[in-house]
């Protein structure tokens, strides 16, 4: 049988920090506000565009694998805030990078894309279609971002990390995953502006909009994730006390630790990256799995349960059983350009160019109907 291993990863992080402070100089909050309820302390806030982060992080992370980018197959671009929609952005990586004979498809399942990307390419390779792939979490909220909107705007930061996947005959990668949709409650979590739908309707491109039912969320997310991991660990035939490691999508502490308490595994054993780096959507969850390999907290064999909810509502959990290697190969000495503008005066840039933004879009991001109000 063919299995898809983990053999090579690497993270893209930009030098800005927005910290609760800064934020405090233009919403009405403040440090203890934010953390009490989420756990957050810092979020990154990126100079470049989503393509550029993943661009560096694919490049360090096929350093990591020793592996030459001609010899790559398969780029899966997980993603909900795309640079382009025509052409796709994994086609920009692939030229980028060198990767002349990959096939390249973005995905977009909001906050779970890397992991939904991660059974694709482990899907394709177990199936024989390609050897070699690149999987990539990667997010550049910041300039969608409702800066105005308390509520959101402290949850979220920019960034990237990626995934080698290759065939292997050992037991290794992903033994199995649980995915689904929560679709009646897709209502609760939706970008006003971001989409074909509010074209023709009187907004300036930027302008968003963001429903956001924080209650709703955290009941359907942890029921959802708790099920998914659950029923993963049934179908693989391992329990609670098994897991070595719990790579969660980092979407805010409360979550976590819900989450981690009902499935029955140790507090001890999950890897947190929430405090310094907030929800970075796509990119939560190989951004841990990097740091917790850097941290020495990935032992060879281990075996790691990711849980994670986006829009849509989706939901995924997935069992990976880790190889021997837990150092990299090599060394990439790609990097972003240098910023000379801290995070906040980033985000204040962003947000001068939405003043206003309620009153000139506000009737075209509030009156449409969607999908399911048809």
């Amino acid at each position: 049988m063919t299995y898809a291993a983990i053999t090579g990863w690497g993270k893209c992080m930009p030098p800005a920090t927005l910290t609760n402070a800064d934020l405090s100089t233009f919403l009405d909050t403040n440090d203890e506000w934010i953390v009490s309820r989420t756990g957050m302390r810092e979020r990154r806030v990126s100079h470049v565009t989503a393509s550029e982060m993943a661009v560096v992080a694919a490049k360090r992370a096929l350093a990591c694998a020793g592996l030459d980018a001609k010899d790559v197959d398969l780029i899966v671009y997980g993603s909900c805030s795309n640079d382009e929609q025509v052409p796709n952005s994994a086609s920009g990586v692939q030229a980028a990078i060198g990767a002349t004979k990959a096939a390249s498809m973005d995905l977009n399942t909001a906050c779970t894309s890397f992991l939904y990307s991660l059974s694709t390419a482990t899907a394709m390779i177990r199936t024989g279609v390609v050897k070699n792939a690149i999987v990539i979490g990667v997010e550049w909220i910041s300039p969608f971002m409702d800066w105005e909107n308390r509520n959101v705007a402290v949850l979220f930061g920019d960034g990237c990390a990626a995934v080698v996947v290759q065939a292997t005959d050992k037991p290794e990668g992903v033994l199995g995953e649980q995915l689904g949709c929560i679709a009646d409650a897709r209502q609760t979590l939706r970008v006003r502006g971001m989409g074909t739908a509010y074209v023709n309707h009187g907004i300036t491109y930027g302008d968003t909009d963001w429903d956001f039912d924080g209650p709703e969320i955290f009941k359907r997310a942890v029921g959802g994730m708790v099920q998914a991991s659950q029923a993963v660990m049934a179908k693989c035939g391992v329990t609670a006390d098994d897991i070595d490691l719990v790579v969660p999508h980092q979407a805010n502490l409360r979550i976590i630790d819900a989450v981690v308490s009902r499935s029955g595994v140790s507090s001890d054993k999950v890897m947190l990256t929430v405090e310094r780096y907030g929800n970075m959507s796509a990119a939560t969850v190989p951004v841990a799995l990097a740091e917790a390999l850097e941290e020495g907290r990935v032992k060879p064999g281990a075996l790691i349960l990711m849980p994670a909810f986006g829009a849509g509502l989706t939901v995924c959990a997935h069992l990976v059983r880790w190889g021997d290697r837990v150092t990299p190969l090599g060394q990439s000495d790609a990097d972003l350009p240098p910023n000379k503008k801290s995070a906040l005066e980033l985000i204040n840039g962003i947000r001068s160019g939405k003043m206003n933004a309620k009153e000139r879009s506000g009737d075209g991001l509030r009156n449409l109907k969607f999908i399911e109000e048809l």
